[in-house]
């Protein structure tokens, strides 16, 4: 995300999934030499590429909001964390979409049910929220244990942000980890409800 809070800039579609100015947000995923482990359309620096795939083999399920899906085209069926399974929370299961190496389960009945099947399918791994609709929901229902996030150095200004709707009431959370990376600051921290 932004310094300002932002994920992707005003405007995201398909045609600029990140918004307007939002590349730079995921900038540091492309801006070095040492391709990940698991996919080598990422290419990051040595200390970036060390916290982006620490991550992958400890990820047992995601879960996304309809509209990303939409935004990215289903990632044209493959996801690019290859073979996790994804939960989209949607209203009603989309007509058409592309199959490829990603299951998806289209979850008609709530975050909490996407939720709860992604942790049985997940097996004892972690269940990664890859939409700031989708965190928000479970921040506000207290089932967000862990929020890792990468804070690239960049004022976006507008667009869409991560910690909108998530009620009244302070949230405070413990630190857990701080990694300075190459143009990003990975941070961790543990959810006190």
């Amino acid at each position: 995300m932004s310094l300002d809070g932002f994920v992707a800039g005003v405007d995201d579609n398909q045609n600029q999934p990140l918004g307007e100015g939002g590349e730079a947000i995921q900038g540091w995923l492309f801006s070095g030499d040492q391709p990940s482990r698991y996919n080598d359309f990422f290419k990051m620096s040595e200390s970036n590429r060390e916290v982006f795939d620490e991550f992958i083999p400890n990820t047992g399920a995601m879960v996304f909001g309809r509209r990303t899906f939409d935004i990215v085209n289903g990632w044209g069926g493959s996801h690019p964390i290859s073979g996790i399974p994804i939960f989209v929370v949607t209203h009603e299961q989309p007509e058409h979409f592309q199959e490829n190496d990603t299951p998806f389960t289209f979850v008609t009945d709530g975050v909490e049910s996407a939720l709860k099947q992604a942790i049985e399918v997940a097996d004892g791994k972690n269940v990664v929220i890859g939409t700031p609709s989708i965190a928000q929901q479970c921040m506000k229902a207290g089932l967000l244990d862990v929020i890792q996030l990468h804070v690239s150095p960049l004022v976006l200004g507008n667009g869409v942000r991560l910690f909108d709707y998530i009620g009244d009431a302070p949230i405070k959370l413990e630190n857990q980890q701080v990694t300075d990376g190459t143009d990003v600051v990975h941070l961790q921290y543990k959810v006190l409800y």
